[in-house]
């Protein structure tokens, strides 16, 4: 018998160290520290998974690789497919974060439902299979291709693994899983880097794609060390607010696409419904003008959508004036702020400012900036802005209005929806190529002439 051996890990990045450490020296975190067994058995087990002789090749020029193009596996989720960069490449592990009761087992096992000529393993150690059913029938789908597994011992999965040989692994959740050759908790540090490493050597070894469910800590940040985002493909982060029934689903890591995505889905009674046209869900449908309102012609990734900005200025009743923001940058509103006081002469240092993207949004485009500057000035002047009129452009702190990216895809996405006038970037107006867009393209250079133009 093997002699039991502990070490102490960090909580928040995995540092090892053989005894207590008030603050860790890799993260600098305080009291983050918890003491683990450690133990593994160095005998070789038939029952673990091992590596095919192919996996170690040994020393090879990367002028003698020879590439081959993997054919992706399409799904018949568009949003899905948009996010991991075209469709589940083979042998990649993908990591789906996010709050309890977003929606995330709804929306894999969905998936597991849609594709229906793969055969597909889901194994969960949070649910019986009986509620796995319930949620199923909620479902408008059926797969006969689709298998459960109630477990948590890694060991046991990959018995059924070898037996099965699925086109497709998905885990709810990495962090209710546990390996026998570790002896620790459930959800600890050790084992979780231990069962992601498992999965990724059998997903490597076999060219099977495993999609991982993971849980969130109370500050948002992904539970357990942050070496399972390194060791993962790609991290998809779904968000999402209670209030609304919108959920999105972010790539914050993609080795096999952009980084930059954005996928839209909609929660109702039978599952997650893709939001193909995100745009019109943004914007409300009002008859009359209201002051305070403007609408940002914004991208994410490849995708442009308008959104609403909704802005409130009025008297401060207090000494300290109030600053709220709702999806959008506190300190970049304060930047606008100081930029108008500073270029344009209006005091907002006595005002209330309160600023709410519309929809549940977060928006981080800086081309935003003109729709928000305009939505304040709006409201400020207790006037309504043109109808059907959208901005794009960033803001300087010297009050120019600067050129954003992908101008032509933001003035299409707006001509399609309906809307007249745009106003840009001087700069942008410029290195704009002639196009037959019906749309009136405005060019402002400063924001004396914006305010100029729309009061």
């Amino acid at each position: 018998m093997s002699k039991v051996k502990s070490a102490f890990f960090c909580q928040q990045c995995g540092f090892e160290s053989a005894k207590w450490l008030g603050k860790c020296p890799a993260c600098q975190q305080w009291n983050s520290f918890v003491e683990e067994i450690k133990h593994k058995d160095t005998k070789p087990v038939a029952n673990r998974w091992q590596q095919d002789n192919h996996a170690s090749s040994g020393i090879v020029k990367l002028h003698d690789i020879t590439t081959v193009d993997e054919r992706r596996v399409i799904t018949p989720d568009a949003e899905l497919n948009r996010v991991l960069g075209g469709g589940i490449v083979p042998g990649s592990i993908v990591l789906i974060a996010g709050e309890p009761g977003i929606g995330k087992s709804t929306l894999l096992l969905q998936i597991g439902l849609q594709l229906k000529d793969q055969i597909v393993l889901y194994v969960s150690g949070e649910e019986s299979d009986q509620q796995i059913s319930m949620r199923a029938e909620r479902l408008p789908f059926s797969n006969q291709q689709l298998y459960l597994l109630t477990e948590t011992d890694t060991q046991k999965i990959f018995q059924e693994v070898k037996k099965l040989q699925p086109d497709l692994v998905i885990i709810d959740s990495i962090q209710t899983l546990q390996t026998p050759f570790i002896e620790s908790s459930p959800g600890s540090v050790s084992q979780i880097r231990e069962c992601a490493a498992e999965w990724q050597r059998y997903a490597k070894a076999t060219h099977t794609p495993v999609i991982l469910i993971g849980h969130i800590t109370k500050d948002g940040s992904i539970a357990g060390p942050k070496i399972l985002e390194h060791m993962v493909d790609t991290v998809l982060q779904f968000e999402g607010d209670r209030h609304y029934a919108y959920r999105i689903l972010r790539t914050l890591k993609n080795r096999f696409g952009s980084s930059s995505e954005l996928g839209i889905y909609e929660m109702t009674m039978t599952g997650m419904k893709a939001v193909m046209n995100p745009s019109e869900i943004l914007l409300s449908s009002k008859e009359d003008s209201l002051s305070g309102v403007a609408i940002a012609a914004t991208m994410e990734g490849l995708r442009p959508f308008l959104v609403e900005v909704q802005a409130l200025v009025s008297p401060s009743a207090y000494g300290t004036p109030q600053r709220t923001v709702t999806g959008f940058d506190l300190r970049r509103l304060q930047l606008l702020l100081a930029v108008l006081e500073k270029r344009a002469g209006f005091p907002f240092a006595m005002k209330d400012v309160f600023l709410n993207i519309a929809g549940g949004l977060k928006v981080e485009d800086p081309a935003s900036d003109l729709a928000v500057l305009c939505a304040l000035l709006s409201s400020y002047e207790d006037q309504p802005l043109q109808h059907h009129v959208c901005f794009a452009g960033e803001v300087g702190l010297s009050g120019e209005i600067r050129s954003v990216n992908r101008i032509e895809q933001r003035i299409a996405e707006a001509e399609k929806l309906g809307f007249e006038k745009m106003l840009i970037s001087r700069n942008n107006f410029k290195n704009l190529q002639k196009s037959n867009a019906t749309i009136e393209i405005i060019p402002v250079s400063k924001v004396e002439e914006v305010f100029r133009l729309l009061f």
